[in-house]
């Protein structure tokens, strides 16, 4: 059985034979030496081979269409959308395509939104060629490595640590982020200062933080991890 990194990996039953000959794989990511690696990596493995590439949404819709290849590569992160935009619209047109969401971002969200739209694995770019040839393998042979269980499982380990933070908190939280002293805070939200400073001493505790420093660079990191904010990861 074959397990995605850092992902518990559950075996289905299998969805029929794969077909003869090598199996066809098409990589959609907007690097162009991402996309030579992991081609490269797919090429020189035995009974694969690629048989398209792609660089956003709309080129892979269009390739996918052309090739129909047996498993698609998709990154989250491309020009036009999302992976997950390419994955739903390439199935509506071939629900027989296996498709695998290679990103490199670990986010509860983008894995329920792959699982939604029917993906079989979810796997991040920092694993090794061979994880990835045995995952083209076995999604190809009718297997998924992605399941509801997976997610829950994933998720019970993740607490959010701002889920009892009132919402004033949270918003004192926000204003922290955006650079805002104090001062500027409490005239942005007309309370007294010392009602701020209150604020940020609850919020520090129930999030198990010490310093402001910590509060700010725990929202910048929040911001810019998000898989559906910049295109071109």
């Amino acid at each position: 059985m074959v397990v995605t990194p850092r992902y518990d990996a559950t075996v289905a039953i299998s969805q029929g034979a794969t077909k003869p000959g090598p199996i066809t794989v098409m990589i959609v990511d907007d690097h162009e030496v991402v996309r030579r690696g992991i081609a490269e990596v797919v090429d020189r493995a035995e009974g694969m081979t690629v048989c398209a590439e792609a660089g956003s949404v709309a080129d892979g819709v269009r390739r996918a269409g052309l090739v129909h290849p047996q498993v698609m590569l998709a990154d989250l992160q491309l020009p036009d959308g999302t992976g997950i935009d390419l994955i739903r619209q390439v199935r509506e047109a071939q629900p027989d395509v296996k498709a695998v969401v290679l990103t490199s971002f670990d986010d509860d969200e983008a894995l329920a939104a792959a699982l939604e739209v029917g993906a079989a694995a979810y796997m991040l770019k920092s694993v090794r060629g061979a994880a990835i040839t045995d995952v083209i393998r076995a999604v190809a042979a009718g297997r998924t490595l992605l399941d509801e269980r997976t997610i829950t499982r994933r998720k019970a380990g993740h607490e959010d640590p701002t889920e009892n933070l009132t919402p004033s908190e949270l918003r004192v939280l926000d204003l922290i982020g955006e650079g805002l002293s104090n001062r500027e805070i409490a005239e942005r939200l007309g309370v007294a200062e010392k009602t701020v400073k209150n604020h940020i001493t609850s919020l520090l505790a129930k999030m198990g933080l010490q310093r402001r420093t910590q509060v700010a660079a725990w929202v910048a990191a929040r911001k810019h991890s998000g898989w559906r904010a910049e295109p071109g990861h």
